[in-house]
């Protein structure tokens, strides 16, 4: 889309329908945008195929929604993570297509919604663990991905996991959250003929020590088709599963 855009514009400078100066002031923001508190990268989907994504936390609501506003203007696909409710209500105002994801925190913008190709399953441990899942399931869909869900499907309980033995074997890459011990992707990897990304989540009791020792179980599976990401870092296993599903 990115490419399409310069192209444009230098065909109608070429074709004098738009002067110098405007065509320098469009191109100056194309590598970014300087706010002063941020620089918006609207190179991103140019290089990498998806556009900047916007974590939330830590800005204020006037932060992010200028972001939001710069990227609106160069991207019809637009994520946001980390979104509380209340900057969901904020930034509908600007536009009414916004979705709003509860669990997952997530914010999306589709006016040009990509074809969902492939498979991309997220299984969670426990319920408890939905909210990292829903953030990967949401991250790894407006990326291209088409995306199925198992929830509450953990070894406390592993038939519950064995009952859909047919969709992990169909799938092209799949998304393992979970947090207490965190010993699920390691029995998802002894099923799966795909990669298995490894969520840890911050859900557990003390020595859990806060996504930890999940982390450090996941680190060591001995199935060799586990890759890791880190605590509660539902984003990054969604994005690479989608990248995955769509070189397949």
């Amino acid at each position: 889309m990115e490419i399409d855009k310069l192209v444009h514009l230098l065909t109608r400078f070429k074709k004098g329908e738009v002067d110098l100066p405007e065509t320098l002031s469009t191109l100056k923001q194309l590598p970014f945008e300087d706010m002063g508190f941020a620089k918006v990268d609207h190179h991103r989907a140019l290089r990498t195929g998806y556009p900047e994504v916007v974590f939330c936390q830590g800005k204020t609501h006037e932060q992010v929604e200028k972001i939001f506003q710069s990227l609106e203007k160069h991207n019809s696909n637009i994520l946001l993570t980390r979104a509380e409710p209340d900057l969901f209500s904020r930034l509908q105002k600007i536009d009414n297509q916004l979705v709003y994801n509860e669990p997952g925190r997530t914010i999306t913008l589709e006016k040009e919604p990509r074809e969902r190709t492939g498979s991309v399953l997220v299984i969670t441990a426990g319920t408890a663990d939905i909210p990292v899942a829903e953030e990967a399931a949401v991250t790894a869909s407006i990326s291209g991905a088409n995306v199925e869900r198992i929830y509450d499907a953990g070894v406390a309980g592993i038939h519950r996991l064995l009952a859909h033995t047919d969709k992990i074997q169909n799938a092209r890459c799949i998304v393992a959250v979970a947090g207490m011990e965190g010993a699920l992707p390691s029995v998802v990897g002894g099923l799966a003929p795909c990669p298995v990304i490894a969520v840890p989540t911050s859900v557990g009791y003390g020595s859990h020590l806060g996504g930890l020792a999940p982390l450090l179980t996941m680190l060591n599976s001995c199935a060799p088709n586990i890759t890791v990401v880190n605590i509660d870092n539902g984003f990054g296993a969604g994005f690479s599963a989608a990248m995955i599903n769509s070189n397949h």
